[in-house]
């Protein structure tokens, strides 16, 4: 089973390796540790270096300023902060584990982002979302700080990711005033003062709140759609109660919803179900729409399953690109490692897909050059139709594929893979890509631990995943009333524009 990405706050992991926060780091172990990091990161860090963030300058401050010894969590703090501007995504939002800030102190009512804004919501007594003040319904101010510049300092693990979904992230976690008031490095109050502002800003009133602990705090809002599906497992989706409801087809306009990108040994039924779908819809629908928004990823079994319907049996595409980091040249793990994500190397292809490899390599500008010396050739993730349609099949209509900002892994490698593909736009809003075979590393002392992405991997544009995500053909953000869990208004606004053309 996969453990799934919850975009729970960071600093709220409990795993075993947490330590009693008394616990005290001497400045040797720290050195050991930060030695053995750098050797990690030089050795097998697929990001290291590129976007020309030096992390050893970081570490060399670092040291140069500890005194005799330090907490464990202001080291958990300082690694997470340095290893996120190295833009390694996987490694970002997994985050730094084996420490905890010991939390119990949150702010009332939730935060929610709509517009580039901060909405302050409440509950009413029927437990239905409203807007706590509609007359002054966003937050302006945090004890006289501008929001922007609060959130900016508060997720520094995603420092590097797409702007909306930092946005997204940060300001779910407004909640957590006392983990941002470390951040802040500043005093936590026992009130709080909220400056709220009306739709143009103009007009303010601030409202002073006590803080709250633990037992009297709210869940941090999740969109109604993912939160249907937040608590269930991979596993979960082999049963015919959970995935009933990811299939309809509503005015001859087909859809399908996509929670996890979960593999075919784990819910071969979803696989069935998916494939009797696509066959049903063939003659009955005019188009299909793709939902993997609020999508944390997995494996891309699914990606390869729709591809036997989306892509024209006389057709290949190159929709990913390669290169792993790691002993030259690879070993056989690695390799398995990326034949198990469908990717292979210019001589494990046939003579077709060679000479399309070829073309495509003429025109690909890749963001970055990486050392042939430290990094593996081309692998090439590609849809062949000849091998993957299912014969009459070919579904040839409209297709549109919905993503967020919390569409993320192997579920940004499904929206990335199909734009541009005949027939297919993306909609919504940028993912927050993300590609990166990632290893576990643990440090010797401290015992924190964490992931490090191996493999750099190229979108069609030449882009990285990482850091840049898949922007939209067709944009279309949430507004009030899908914050409010009134409506899915992006689903709405989509299905209406298929209806007009």
């Amino acid at each position: 089973m996969r453990i799934k990405n919850l975009f729970i706050p960071l600093f709220c992991l409990v795993t075993i390796h947490v330590q009693a926060q008394d616990n005290w780091l001497t400045k040797k172990q720290v050195t050991e540790d930060v030695e053995f990091l750098i050797k990690t990161l030089n050795e097998k860090s697929s990001y290291a270096y590129l976007n020309g963030f030096d992390f050893n300058k970081d570490f060399e401050i670092y040291l140069t300023s500890l005194k005799d010894s330090t907490r464990l969590k202001n080291f958990g703090l300082f690694i997470t902060n340095t290893l996120a501007k190295i833009g390694d995504r996987h490694s970002a939002l997994n985050g730094i584990r084996g420490y905890s800030l010991n939390e119990s102190l949150f702010l009332p009512f939730v935060y929610a982002p709509v517009n580039d804004k901060v909405v302050v919501l409440n509950y009413d007594q029927d437990e239905n979302l409203k807007i706590l003040n509609p007359r002054f319904p966003y937050l302006k101010k945090i004890d006289g700080l501008d929001i922007d510049k609060f959130l900016q300092k508060t997720r520094p693990e995603d420092i590097k990711a797409p702007k909306e979904t930092y946005f997204t992230l940060a300001v779910r976690d407004i909640r957590d005033i006392q983990k941002n008031y470390i951040l802040l490095d500043k005093p936590l109050p026992k009130e709080i003062e909220l400056t709220l502002s009306d739709a143009v800003f103009q007009n303010d009133t601030v409202l002073v709140v006590p803080v709250k602990d633990k037992s009297e705090r709210q869940r941090p809002w999740d969109e109604k759609f993912e939160r249907d599906y937040l608590f269930i497992k991979d596993e979960d989706f082999n049963q015919p109660e959970n995935i009933a409801g990811l299939f309809s087809l509503d005015d001859n306009i087909a859809y399908i919803k996509l929670p996890e990108m979960v593999s075919k040994d784990e819910a071969p039924l979803l696989f069935e179900k998916v494939n009797s779908f696509m066959k049903s819809i063939q003659n009955d629908s005019e188009a299909l729409i793709i939902d993997v928004r609020a999508n944390g990823g997995g494996t891309r079994d699914l990606l390869y399953e729709f591809a036997k319907y989306l892509i024209h049996p006389d057709s290949i595409h190159i929709v990913n690109v390669v290169k792993q980091r790691g002993p030259l040249p690879l070993p056989k793990d690695y390799k398995e490692s990326l034949h198990s994500r469908f990717l292979y190397s210019f001589s494990e292809l046939d003579d077709r897909e060679q000479k399309k490899a070829t073309e495509f390599l003429k025109n690909f500008e890749p963001i970055y050059e990486l050392d042939e010396a430290k990094y593996s050739e081309y692998y090439f993730g590609l849809l062949n139709g000849e091998k993957l349609s299912t014969e009459g099949l070919y579904y040839n209509k409209p297709i549109y594929i919905l993503a967020n900002e919390k569409t993320f892994s192997a579920a940004s490698v499904f929206v990335s893979a199909f734009k541009g593909i005949p027939n297919i736009k993306i909609v919504g809003v940028t993912t927050d890509g993300s590609s990166g075979n990632s290893d576990w590393v643990d440090l010797p002392n401290s015992k924190l631990f964490g992931k490090i992405s191996t493999m750099v991997s190229f979108q069609k544009s030449g882009k990285v995943l990482d850091g840049y995500g898949t922007t939209p053909d067709i944009k279309i953000e949430r507004d009030m009333n899908q914050v409010l869990w009134q409506s899915d208004t992006q689903l709405e606004k989509l299905r209406a524009l298929i209806k007009e053309k």
